[in-house]
């Protein structure tokens, strides 16, 4: 009986209930989209790398180690010794390592120097591999790989030529000019760091400083790219590198025994806490979003107490009768609850759709431009615990009203008002 004079005092008053699930719909889509958003952020930021145990550095703070190693920002505090890499990678507690060169850039993006096991060993996003697009990984001393964004962007092709620049400005007045690089592949997008990066062998970063002095180029430089062999070309330093042991029980020991290498002063950081430490300095993000989130909900809320309040006027004759005709407190009070209930099912169910919805329009958009990824997944327990708080949220919204319409006498309802 309650359900169905809720149905139809929903129907007679259309315009009004469709207005108010409406302003609910978007006030759950837009509080699950900043909750999606906010774990995307997240689970992006930590999880840029995968499957790697520790990141190897000259010594200096671990989150600058992290930042210019993974993300490219910054300068390194300095180099490395290619022969102490050499030492530490031919370890026997070590599997893999993937040497890293930065420090010079092309029209802003950062240049990386690495070798065949960045391609084979390097992981993001919980085990995902890097892959090709188009074209294959750097093999010749002037080979260069795209990051996804940097192809975009300037719309690049395998066999185009491009010319690196001196340092790491977006505007450089040092050009590597006289051994320009050759595109031989575009990566996948990744929406991850490797998306803006550019990536080249080792030795085609030792050879376009080969007769450099000091970031200048020699004056009787007779380096070409004819003249250069890769087996000639002597790697004297690199940035950093990530190292994988054997078995991760050594990490550890592993660390310890880096931070205390003889022959270099270097330091070993294990990335996944170094990423979680990064992620709470910038926790007033995650704060300002979850506020956001909050003020959404009020918002909905709010809105459906207004909208039942306002439409008590339209509605008292509506009461008054039904009062008339022996309906009890209850039953007062229960229309007005079910009704308000009905409503915010309706939006609940309307906003999850939206949210779901938008995120099969837009996912491509926000990972190819903002480096978001947002996975298509069902409901997690901290949204099925938002949607169930608006549930009761509209259902105590309910009570206001409820209560103002029972307080209202038999003859204030009936009484024609001028």
């Amino acid at each position: 009986m309650i359900t169905y004079l809720t149905w139809k005092s929903v129907q007679n008053r259309k315009l009004t209930s469709l207005l108010c699930v409406a302003s609910i719909a978007l006030s759950v889509a837009l509080l699950l989209g900043v909750e999606r958003i906010k774990n995307g952020a997240r689970d992006g930021f930590t999880n840029t790398i995968s499957q790697t145990d520790l990141i190897v550095g000259a010594k200096g703070g671990p989150l600058q180690l992290v930042l210019y190693t993974v993300f490219r920002i910054g300068s390194p505090t300095n180099n490395i010794r290619f022969s102490s890499y050499t030492k530490i990678k031919n370890l026997p507690e070590v599997d893999w390592t993937i040497p890293i060169s930065l420090g010079d850039a092309y029209r802003g993006y950062r240049v990386v120097g690495t070798d065949e096991n960045f391609f084979k060993h390097y992981r993001y996003r919980r085990n995902q591999k890097i892959e090709v697009l188009n074209g294959k990984i750097p093999i010749g001393i002037f080979d260069v790989v795209l990051g996804y964004e940097v192809a975009q962007k300037f719309q690049h092709k395998t066999s185009d030529s491009i010319i690196l620049s001196h340092g790491i400005s977006e505007k450089s007045f040092m050009d590597h000019s006289v051994t320009p690089f050759k595109v031989v592949g575009i990566l996948n997008p990744t929406a991850t760091p490797i998306d803006r990066s550019i990536f080249i062998t080792l030795e085609g970063m030792e050879a376009m400083h080969i007769g450099w002095d000091k970031g200048v180029p020699g004056k009787n430089s007779t380096v070409t790219p004819e003249n250069l062999k890769k087996e000639n070309i002597h790697i004297g330093q690199i940035t950093s590198f990530l190292l994988k042991t054997k078995n991760r029980i050594q990490t550890l020991k592993l660390q310890r025994k880096i931070d205390s290498f003889p022959e270099d002063p270097l330091m070993a950081v294990i990335p996944g806490l170094a990423l979680h430490q990064l992620w709470k300095t910038l926790s007033y993000i995650e704060n300002i979003l979850y506020l956001i989130s909050l003020c959404v909900l009020a918002v909905g809320l709010i809105s459906v107490i207004v909208s039942l309040y306002t439409s008590l006027n339209e509605r008292r004759r509506e009461i008054a009768i039904f009062r008339a005709l022996g309906a009890g407190a209850g039953k007062v009070v229960s229309l007005l609850l079910v009704e308000s209930s009905l409503i915010v099912l309706v939006g609940t169910l309307i906003g999850t759709a939206l949210l779901y919805l938008c995120l099969f329009m837009v996912r491509p958009y926000l990972e190819s431009n903002f480096s978001l990824y947002l996975p298509i997944q069902f409901l997690s327990s901290t949204e099925l615990i938002y949607l169930g708080s608006i549930l009761l949220g509209g259902i105590t919204a309910g009570f206001i009203p409820a209560i103002k319409a029972y307080r209202n006498s038999l003859q204030d309802g009936l009484t024609i008002q001028v």
